[in-house]
This record gives C-alpha cells, structure tokens and sequence, in this order.
C-alpha cells in the first residue's frame, strides 16, 4: 500500500508524513511537494506536486492507493480550484481514499470565515468525489503561542480579542498522529471528525503557560476592531485580517466544538499543559544543542 501526504514541506505535512512512517515505514509513504528539495530530509520519495498545476498531480500520483490532502495557504478564492486539481488527479490515477485536513471555525460572521468556506467547499468536493473519504476538522495550533513568547514576555501579557471564549487547541504532533490513524483505519471511512482538544479560555492559556515557562503574564482583552488594526499592522493587511478573525471566531464560541479526536485515534488528546511541556522540552534540547 502506497500512501502519499500532499505539502510534506510543511510543518503539518511534514508531522503526518512522519506519523505515517512510524506505522508504515519509509518504503511505503510518497511526500509531495511544490518543491520537493525542501522535504528530502525526510527520508521518503518526495515528488513536485504544485496546487496550481493539475498536471503535477497527474503524475504525483501515479501507484498511490490512499491519499493524505493538507489544505492549502493561498487566498480562499484561490484554494478552491487547487484542491480540485488534487482531487481530479486522484481521480484519474484509481486512488481509493482521501482524507482531508480541514478546519473549525465560524462559517459567516468573522474575517476568517471566508477560509472556512473554502474549506467547506473542498469538504463537499471530496464527498462527491466518489471516493472513500475522511474529513478531519484542525483545531487552532497551540505552537504559533508558544513561538511567541519572546513578545509575550517582553509585554508582560498576551493581548487578543478572544475576551472569555474558548478555543480547543491542538498541536501538529497531535494532529500528524491522528492523519496517520485516520489514512490507515477505513472503519471511520465516511466521517467527518473534530480534530480538537480541550476547550480553555487565554486566561487558562496564560497560567498553563506560567506554569512551565515560570513567567508571569497575565491576559489582555481588547475589541475585535483595535486587535485587527494592531495585527494588520504587524502582519500586513492579509494575514492580520485572518488571525484577528481567528480570535473573533474564538471570542464568538465557533472554536468550543466536541472533540472527536478519542474516537478518530483511540486514546484522548493530550492536554494543554501536556502540549506546552512538550513543546518546551523539545524547543529547550534543541537550544541546549545549538548553544554546544
């Protein structure tokens, strides 16, 4: 059995390809990538597989028996398109399943909504596909958090628009573990699965974070209008945009769903603070190396 991830450069992609590994071995998991030099660490057969270009994904797919698609990052117009050309080719090429990484979040009411939409319509897409298929929603990751800390702690607080709502964070290494489970078990064939965990506040967030990292911030609510202002700035129009729609999203309850992520890969998901230890404990080594 021949499985392919799709975007294996990638930091999502490049979690399932490994996950995938650890079950399957090296031999039996194709990587796809726009450019393939960028995951030849990964010790697989990585082939050139651009959204863009349904061509590509007419050769990339060639042999393969099951499908892992990570969505896309372009604009969410764009998106659309592109994961038809992925799932066109898988058509062609007689793959029999597809599994899908798409997204929670609010359908209508933020600035990210129009992301979710894309996801939505690719979820549709790949029901009528024909094939066997399994859709799994990503929560929020917790790690863009944690990679912030620098700015957290030289401000004192973590400052968004979230205010009391709680979000149900996940993390890639959880995330590449349950792709993994859900590529290889077609007894979930047919579902659609919230791939979250346990719902906190970001003032949970903050004290699970005080307590590993022993800082000591605390938590900032402002309005949505004042945060999206303050991250277009930062970001740029584009992604501020986004990311402040996340936090609205979240402040709305759009991200405090029931989590399907126990019943998708048979143990619970692991916690916050189980996540921000982990997270820490690896960074920490990697430092301690570098600094060697």
């Amino acid at each position: 059995m021949k499985i392919a991830v799709t975007s294996v450069s990638g930091q999502l992609g490049a979690s399932i390809a490994k996950a995938l590994i650890q079950e399957i071995g090296k031999e039996n998991v194709i990587g796809i990538a726009r450019t393939p030099e960028k995951a030849k660490y990964l010790g697989v057969e990585v082939r050139k597989g651009d959204y863009n270009s349904r061509e590509d994904f007419d050769t990339a797919l060639k042999g393969v028996d099951k499908l892992l698609l990570v969505s896309g990052m372009d604009h969410p117009q764009k998106r659309i398109q592109q994961h038809r050309n992925v799932i066109e080719a898988a058509k062609l090429n007689g793959v029999q399943k597809i599994v899908y990484t798409s997204i929670v979040g609010d359908e209508k009411n933020t600035a990210f909504s129009p992301v979710v939409q894309s996801n939505r319509q690719t979820e549709e897409d790949v029901r009528n596909s024909g094939l066997q298929w399994i859709i799994g929603r990503n929560g929020i990751y917790i790690e863009p958090d944690l990679e912030y800390m620098d700015t957290y702690v030289k401000e004192g607080s973590i400052t968004n628009c979230a205010a009391d709502g709680k979000c149900t964070y996940t993390s890639r290494e959880e995330l590449g573990f349950a792709y993994a489970q859900l590529l290889l078990n077609d007894g979930l064939n047919g579902q659609t699965l919230n791939l979250v965990g346990e719902a906190i506040t970001q003032t949970q967030l903050a004290e699970y974070i005080n307590q590993v990292y022993k800082t000591n911030l605390t938590y900032n609510t402002v309005s949505v209008e004042d945060y999206k202002k303050e991250r277009q700035a930062a970001l740029g129009e584009f992604l501020g945009t986004i990311i402040a729609g996340i936090y609205e999203g979240i402040r709305n309850g759009a991200n405090e769903v029931v989590s399907d992520y126990e019943k998708a890969v048979g143990r619970p998901h692991k916690s916050p603070l189980a996540m921000i230890e982990n997270y820490h404990k690896k960074h920490s080594k990697k430092q301690k190396h570098e600094f060697n």
